[in-house]
C-alpha cells in the first residue's frame, strides 16, 4: 500500500465543484469514466457533492480513481441511512465491482452487504479498527482525534481570553473524541484555557451554527473550533459580523475565504490517496484491509499567514511528534456532558 503522500486538495475540490455545477446546469448526471471498463466503482454520499466539503472530497476521489484505473464510475448523493442498503443493492445488481460508502453512519449496512455478496468488493468507513473483517471489505478509519490534538495546541496558544469553544453537528463518538483530543493537548501543554463544547444537532444548518457561535463569542470564547459540514458557513458568518478578534478553525476543506480576517486553521482531508491505494490493492487481489487516516495519509493542518510564527511552529511540532509516535493521542469516545 502506497499511502505516505499528500495532495493539492484545495485546488482539486474547487475545480471539481465548479465542474459539477456546470454539469448540473446541463442536467448531466450520467455515470462517468469508461462505460466499457470491467472496473465499475460506485460511491454513496450523504450530502450533495457540490458542498465543497466532505461529499465533494468523496466525488474528487471517485473521479480521480476513474481516470487512473480507466474505470466506469457512478455515485448517489443525499443518501439517508435508511436508504443506503437499497442504494448499494442496486449498484450490486447493476454489476458494480467496487462499492464505497463515504461515511461511518453507513458502516453496518456496508458490512451486511459485504457478507451477503462476497464477489463484490466493498469499502466502508469507521472510526475504529473493526474485528473480523470479511475477505471483501476495506475500512478507512478517519481518526479525527489525531488531527484535533494539534488544533488544541493551536487554540491554547492563540486564546487571549482563556476560553475555547467547540461547535459540533451531531453528538457522535468521533465528535467526542475530537473534544477529548483538544483537551488532552491543552493539558499536555500546560494551558489553563477552558474548553466548552456545544452541538447544534445538524452538520448542515448554518443558521443554527451562527446562533451558537454568537453565543459562544458573547461568553468570551475567542477561539472557536467547528466540526461541521455546511454549518461551518454559519460559524464564519457569525465571526465576520463580530468586531472582536477571533480565531475560527474549520474542518474537511479550507473555508477561510468566508472570513479571512478570522481564520485560524483548517483541518483538511484528502480521500484521493486512500481510495487510489485501496482500489489498486483490490485490483491486485488484496480485497480486505484497514487504512487509518493520518498526517502522512491524507490529513493536513492548514494555517493562514495571520497565525504567528511561534504558534505555527508549535502546531508543526505537534504534528511531527504524532507522526513519530512521541505523542500518542488517546481515542476517547466517552460522551461529553
Amino acid at each position: 500500500m502506497k499511502v505516505p503522500r499528500l495532495f493539492g486538495v484545495r485546488l482539486r475540490v474547487f475545480a471539481a465543484v465548479f465542474a459539477l455545477l456546470l454539469l448540473q446546469a446541463c442536467s448531466a448526471t450520467a455515470p462517468s469514466g469508461n462505460p466499457d471498463s470491467p472496473i465499475r466503482i460506485a460511491g454513496v454520499f450523504s450530502g450533495a457533492v457540490t458542498d465543497a466539503d466532505y461529499n465533494a472530497l468523496g466525488w474528487v476521489a471517485l473521479d480521480e480513481a476513474a481516470k487512473k484505473y480507466d474505470a466506469h464510475t457512478s455515485f448517489s448523493e443525499n443518501v439517508e441511512v435508511p436508504d443506503v442498503e437499497r442504494v448499494m443493492r442496486e449498484y450490486v445488481a447493476d454489476g458494480y465491482t467496487i462499492v464505497w460508502s463515504h461515511g461511518s453512519q453507513y458502516y453496518q449496512q456496508t458490512l451486511k452487504l459485504a457478507l451477503e455478496f462476497p464477489e463484490v468488493s466493498f469499502i466502508g468507513e469507521f472510526d475504529a479498527e473493526p474485528e473480523d473483517l470479511p475477505d471483501n471489505l476495506w475500512v478507512i478509519d478517519r481518526n479525527f482525534h489525531n488531527a484535533f490534538y494539534p488544533i488544541g495546541v493551536l487554540a491554547g496558544a492563540l486564546t487571549k481570553q482563556g476560553k475555547i469553544g467547540y461547535v459540533g453537528g451531531l453528538s457522535l463518538p468521533f465528535s467526542y473524541s475530537e473534544v477529548h483530543a483538544v483537551q488532552q493537548a491543552l493539558t499536555d501543554t500546560g494551558s489553563s484555557a477552558q474548553l466548552t463544547s456545544v452541538w447544534t444537532g445538524n452538520f448542515n444548518d448554518p443558521t443554527k451554527a451562527q446562533q451558537i457561535t454568537r453565543q459562544m463569542s458573547d461568553q468570551g470564547n475567542d477561539v472557536i473550533i467547528g466540526s461541521m459540514n455546511m454549518g461551518m458557513v454559519g460559524v464564519f458568518q457569525a465571526a465576520k459580523q463580530d468586531d472582536r478578534e477571533q480565531w475560527i478553525v474549520g474542518k474537511y476543506t479550507d473555508k477561510s475565504q468566508f472570513s479571512p480576517e478570522d481564520a485560524g486553521a483548517s483541518v483538511v482531508y484528502d480521500f484521493v490517496g486512500p481510495l487510489d491505494d485501496i482500489v489498486g490493492d483490490i485490483l491486485a487481489g488484496q480485497r480486505t484491509g484497514y487504512l487509518p487516516l493520518g498526517f502522512d495519509t491524507g490529513v493536513e493542518i492548514v494555517m493562514p499567514d495571520r497565525v504567528p510564527a511561534e504558534v505555527r511552529a508549535k502546531v508543526d511540532q505537534a504534528v511531527a511528534d504524532i507522526i513519530s509516535g512521541k505523542i500518542v493521542v488517546v481515542k476517547d469516545t466517552t460522551p461529553v456532558k
